[in-house]
């Protein structure tokens, strides 16, 4: 077992949002079958692209003035559904969303893939 804290991942800074590869594939914790970690997207790191890609589990651990669009493709993402501390997401294989704030605001949560390969599409 093995028993840590977020403080002791390297974040990542990405477009759009920073990241902390909990376990998985070339994360913190090494694993061949899921992955686990945190995101955080604030206006810092800008705004994230819509996009897509495996099935995901989302939990959100913090918000403010943030929210999350959804939808068959990257140009009809719906309306903005605003996201709260304690929400989980579902968010089916290959569906786009984006996730964004208001001025001020951010979000914090934690995701996972049960999957460590092909999880972009750009991967396959």
């Amino acid at each position: 077992m093995k028993i840590f804290s977020k403080d002791k991942i390297q974040p990542i800074t990405l477009p759009g949002r920073q990241i902390w590869k909990a376990v998985g594939k070339d994360a913190f914790s090494e694993s061949g079958k899921i992955t686990y970690g945190f995101a955080r997207f604030n206006a810092d790191m800008g705004i994230a692209a819509p996009h897509h890609h495996a099935e995901e589990i989302c939990y959100v651990l913090d918000s403010q003035k943030a929210w999350v669009r959804f939808g068959p493709n990257e140009e009809e993402l719906g309306e903005k559904t605003p996201l709260e501390s304690g929400f989980s997401m579902h968010i089916p294989a290959l569906e786009w969303h984006q996730f964004g704030f208001e001025e001020g605001g951010f979000l914090e949560i934690i995701f996972i893939y049960g999957q460590v390969d092909k999880i972009r599409p750009e991967e396959k």
